[in-house]
């Protein structure tokens, strides 16, 4: 039986009290709820056989990119396929089911297909949009997430997801360097939809890019309800506030933000582990202590050594091994990364081979000091590091590691070259670049030499 959800498209369901539940799963997605999978589970248990269902548990378990969340994506596929095949479902939700099996197969990009497929035909699908934009995002995209919602744009004009929408656009502005634009519709997102964590945070990339950090603190105090209903996309947000306050040198509250907050709960989560190590490497690019912290980091990295679903993952899990000299699971996850290049069963394979092993060595090069290897392989990562997904906020690390490598290697027009192409890039010079140019330029006492101390006291 067809109904339709609460964005006016149809799905093949009979159970009123299950489409109340899946349209609650809708929104809980455009909103990164934390309600988001209870509502789901909702969903299939009155009604186990919807397909569209089946095949969002799917895609939204791929999403995580944990090892052992292919099994539960496996069978959500074949669950979908065979209520398909018993009760046939509508052409759009066909698109959903089709889109996972792309993606078991190995084509994110094939999935990306169909979720534009919908759209082409249905542009008003805020979940197709939805999904589409995060696919997009593991693998970087960033023009083509902008294109995908720029072809779909006029059906947004009044629709009930006009918020979401504006928000996820707003975030596609800012990675291709709009920041004005990217602005105007991140604030009108929030307008529109107040609990639109992803255009907050779409605005807190902006302050970052622009190194607007004092105004971006300023901006966000009161906008808690935009994101305190989030899953653990909050501690996301608390990351970006960490950072704006890095960025003033207040590493004390840092640190504090890190303890009470980022790392409040000690979850496994691939993307939870990649703020708390990127954050702890950035202070330590400081000449700050972070004390035991990398430890508990690695403990839970050690058990993820063969997952390889993800290179920004596995990049992340590097970082705590290396940041907690931690040579044995350091060289377990390498291998099996190397090792990608001879399954390429899959996109991600692909990447995490090349550039992420590039990447990985250099991070381990740059804990043995090795600091013209760390250079030489971080840099040679740079031009297709995009790919391994997330934002230009959260690749940054990887940029002050091929600048903190040429500084303390000695390597000193490389890293003028590499800060002229980050102040490019961004538009705009950010604390960590102006106190760089003044130990290049010699403003600060003794400069570099500072700098390669802060090197030596961090690794030693």
């Amino acid at each position: 039986m067809l109904k339709q959800d609460v964005y006016g498209c149809d799905v093949t369901l009979s159970d009123n009290n299950a489409l109340l539940a899946w349209n609650k799963t809708i929104h809980g997605f455009l909103a990164h709820s934390a309600s988001t999978g209870i509502t789901l589970g909702e969903t299939l248990e009155l009604e186990p056989e919807f397909a569209l269902a089946q095949s969002c548990k799917g895609l939204f378990s791929l999403l995580l990119g944990r090892k052992e969340l292919l099994e539960v994506a496996t069978e959500a596929f074949a669950t979908a396929k065979a209520s398909d095949k018993q009760n046939p479902v509508s052409e759009r939700e066909r698109h959903f089911i089709n889109a996972l099996g792309s993606w078991l197969q190995g084509s994110l990009r094939g999935s990306i297909a169909e979720m534009e497929k919908v759209l082409a035909k249905w542009p008003h699908d805020a979940l197709a949009m939805k999904l589409s934009h995060a696919i997009m995002f593991m693998l970087g995209d960033s023009k083509s997430m902008r294109h995908s919602l720029e072809n779909i744009q006029d059906a947004y004009k009044g629709h009930k997801a006009e918020g979401y929408f504006k928000g996820c656009y707003s975030f596609t502005l800012e990675e291709t360097g709009e920041y004005k634009r990217a602005e105007q519709h991140g604030r009108r997102a929030l307008e529109l939809a107040p609990d639109d964590a992803w255009g907050l945070h779409a605005i807190t990339h902006i302050f970052d890019m622009t190194g607007r950090a004092k105004e971006g603190i300023q901006w966000i105090e009161g906008k808690e309800d935009a994101w305190q209903h989030c899953n653990n996309f909050r501690y996301h947000v608390w990351w970006h506030i960490a950072l704006m306050h890095l960025d003033l040198g207040n590493y004390d509250k840092v640190l504090e933000l890190y303890d009470e907050d980022i790392r409040k709960d000690k979850t496994d989560d691939y993307r939870d582990i990649s703020n708390a190590t990127s954050v702890l490497l950035r202070l330590e690019f400081e000449g700050v202590d972070v004390g035991d912290r990398w430890q508990e980091l690695s403990d839970l990295a050690s058990t993820r050594t063969d997952d390889n679903c993800v290179a920004f993952a596995d990049l992340h899990y590097m970082m705590a091994f290396c940041g907690n000299f931690d040579e044995k699971p350091a060289t377990e996850l390498l291998l099996n990364m190397q090792s990608a290049e001879t399954r390429h069963h899959n996109e991600l394979e692909s990447i995490i081979h090349k550039p992420g092993v590039l990447a990985a060595t250099g991070l381990e090069a740059f804990r043995d000091q090795d600091f013209a290897l760390a250079h030489d392989c971080l840099t040679k990562a740079r031009p297709t590091l995009q790919a391994i997904g997330g934002s230009h906020a959260q690749r940054d690390v990887f940029e002050r590691l091929a600048i903190e490598s040429a500084l303390r290697g000695g390597l000193t027009s490389q890293a003028k070259h590499l800060l002229q192409e980050r102040d490019l890039h961004r538009g705009h010079k950010d604390g960590y670049s102006e106190s760089r140019w003044r130990a290049i330029n010699g403003i600060s006492q003794n400069g570099a030499q500072q700098i390669a101390g802060v090197a030596a006291k961090n690794i030693d």
